[in-house]
């Protein structure tokens, strides 16, 4: 069981066994980089630590990895960068990034789908919320995910 992130071309591709699921995604609009406050999507090798939101519905607002009980409204005209529907909390297997946990580098959904396939984000990977709700039923704590230029 993995994930592959390509920056390049802004795609998640999971495989496990028989199952290849793959999905757009948006990364950081400032690019890659490790330093904490960087808002930059980091890259190398990282595991799944934490899955949440399984049972929280379609569009569910976390705020410090709780749900808030508020729905987002999809694709509204307020940009805010709001975190939905599912976390996948990742954390760095390597000295480069293994401050990922500290920075709070999730793979999550967004209020924002129209952005996802483009870079975006303040630093994790957005994905639409149905790819997240789908990908997160099938992703395991100590999945390996990949991130790659």
């Amino acid at each position: 069981m993995k994930i592959d992130i390509s920056i390049k071309n802004q795609a998640l591709t999971f495989t496990h066994r028989k199952v290849k699921l793959i999905y757009p995604v948006s990364t950081s609009k400032y690019g890659e980089g490790y330093k904490e406050g960087s808002l930059k999507t980091p890259i190398g090798k990282f595991e799944v630590c934490q899955k949440i939101g399984a049972r929280a519905p379609f569009g569910a607002i976390f705020k410090d990895r709780r749900f808030t009980g508020k729905l987002a409204k999809i694709n509204d005209e307020n940009h805010e960068d709001v975190i939905t529907s599912r976390i996948l909390r990742l954390k760095g297997l390597q000295k480069k990034n293994a401050n990922t946990y500290k920075r709070y580098i999730y793979i999550h959904g967004t209020k924002n789908e129209s952005t996802i396939g483009q870079k975006g984000s303040i630093g994790c990977i957005r994905m639409n919320n149905q790819d997240i709700i789908e990908l997160h039923s099938h992703v395991k704590v100590g999945c390996k995910v990949y991130i790659r230029k």
